[in-house]
């Protein structure tokens, strides 16, 4: 990462640590009385200095090898102290006028690790392990259940849909966990509060539903029983033969227990460009890993039917997003966060998000982006900063959280609204699942340095720690 300060003005204070490899540097000093004071303990050191004036003194005193600090300094009293932590930072300080203080403590600021970008290609090789591991923003590695080398019970595979024009929403999974498959709907009412959930399981499906190799090819996925009909189709579109539309229906017979029926007819257009895809292995497990795509800001139409009442989903106002999950996971307690925002801004441009951490090894890349107009926007580590309760110390779920970005990119504050709360025991399977939906406030600094400001914009976050 460069970090590049031009001042132009007298004095200026750059305090320079340099603990790492890698950093260079030269200080030439064009005029009098230059003191560049590098975490020095003594005075007058001269260090591969060239000085053109009288009375320069340089005084360096590096930790590290071949640190180089290019500062030009082209007037009088400029002290020049940069404290960098990160490696490879170059600092290039034009000062050309007087008594400028520029003070930059650069903790891990604007030098984020590379993330490596995925290539085409199968996703495993014939040992059953990840090719490569990293993200992308396209699903472009060939998942193939096949060449898993795991046992049947032990692949993970799902599709998840939220929806919501901010005053309902829906969510409807299906999944195939080796152990078990299940389905369920849940329907949520933002205005009032509250929801219903309605699911089904299967004993031992072993990878008989056919889950799909990729998240938006032509495809369909069905799941009936007497509880639940659930059914996710990917079609063509008849005025764009290169545009896939998404059409989700479900049904629920008693659904609110007391003999109504919920019925779901949603379609999915616009799909964005860009989706958060990326492919993770998890330390010591081999064959284990997690290949997932999340696709933010689809638009929604369609309706949902309960009991005499019918609810709209309005292309204006009505997002989706999709959570498509494959992979093995290790057989041992696992704890992930999970954020996601899909939403139309105020001047009409579509926004979102998809932030989380704790889904295996995220060394190669994290799975943090921002989506603006469908075009994905990366960044490094955020941190899930959930409140705590001060007589037992537990999180509050329902209390505003905090979420921030090591680079500063993105600074958001969340204010619940609901808690789907599950705590699932079936011996093999051990789950315990705060699922949180509210609001997100906050500030967001795109790639190109566009800042994007969104408030009170209807998301989740969540906290899972799993065994299965």
């Amino acid at each position: 990462m460069i970090d590049q300060t031009n001042n132009n003005n007298n004095n200026n204070n750059n305090n320079n640590n340099n603990n790492n490899n890698n950093n260079n540097n030269n200080n030439n000093n064009n005029n009098n009385n230059n003191n560049n004071n590098n975490n020095n303990n003594n005075n007058n050191n001269n260090n591969n200095n060239n000085n053109n004036n009288n009375n320069n003194n340089n005084n360096n005193n590096n930790n590290n090898n071949n640190n180089n600090n290019n500062n030009n300094n082209n007037n009088n009293n400029n002290n020049n102290n940069n404290n960098n932590n990160n490696n490879n930072n170059n600092n290039n300080n034009n000062n050309n006028n007087n008594n400028n203080n520029n003070n930059n403590n650069n903790n891990n600021k604007n030098n984020i690790r590379i993330h490596n970008e995925l290539n085409d290609g199968k996703l495993l090789n014939e040992k059953g392990e990840l090719n490569q591991c990293g993200f992308s923003t396209k699903a472009i590695k060939e998942y193939e259940r096949t060449s898993i080398k795991a046992k049947n019970y032990r692949i993970k595979e799902w599709d998840y849909y939220f929806i919501t024009n901010s005053r309902i929403g829906i969510a409807l999974t299906f999944g195939d966990i080796g152990y078990i498959g299940s389905a369920s709907v849940t329907l949520f009412n933002f205005d009032e509060p509250s929801y219903k959930t309605q699911s089904d399981l299967t004993l031992c499906p072993f990878g008989k539903f056919n889950f799909p190799n990729y998240p938006h090819t032509i495809q369909k996925l069905k799941y009936h029983s007497s509880k639940i009909k659930l059914s996710f189709e990917n079609i063509k579109d008849d005025d764009n033969e290169e545009e896939i539309i998404k059409h989700l229906k479900c049904s629920s017979k008693n659904f609110d227990g007391k003999g109504n029926e919920l019925i779901i007819d949603i379609k999915l257009t616009n799909l964005p460009k860009d989706s958060m895809v990326i492919a993770t292995p998890f330390d010591n497990y081999p064959t284990s890993f997690y290949y997932n795509c999340k696709t933010n800001n689809m638009v929604a139409q369609g309706t949902i039917k309960l009991n005499d009442k019918t609810h709209l989903f309005n292309p204006e106002n009505s997002l989706a997003v999709l959570d498509w999950g494959r992979g093995v996971w290790p057989f041992e307690f696992t704890t992930w966060y999970w954020g996601s925002l899909s939403c139309r801004l105020d001047d009409d441009r579509t926004f979102g998000f998809n932030i989380g951490y704790g889904f295996g090894n995220t060394s190669a890349a994290t799975e943090n982006m921002i989506f603006l107009d469908g075009i994905a926007h990366k960044f490094d580590e955020i941190k899930f900063e959930i409140p705590k309760k001060t007589d037992t110390g537990e999180d509050d779920y329902m209390n505003d959280w905090i979420f921030t970005s090591n680079d500063k990119r993105l600074e958001m504050t969340f204010k619940p609204i609901i808690n789907r709360y599950e705590n699932t025991n079936l011996l093999l399977i051990k789950s315990t699942a705060n699922q949180v939906f509210g609001n997100f406030s906050g500030t967001a600094i795109l790639n190109d340095g566009t800042i994007i400001n969104f408030k009170d914009k209807l998301g989740f976050a969540e906290k899972v720690c799993n065994k299965w």
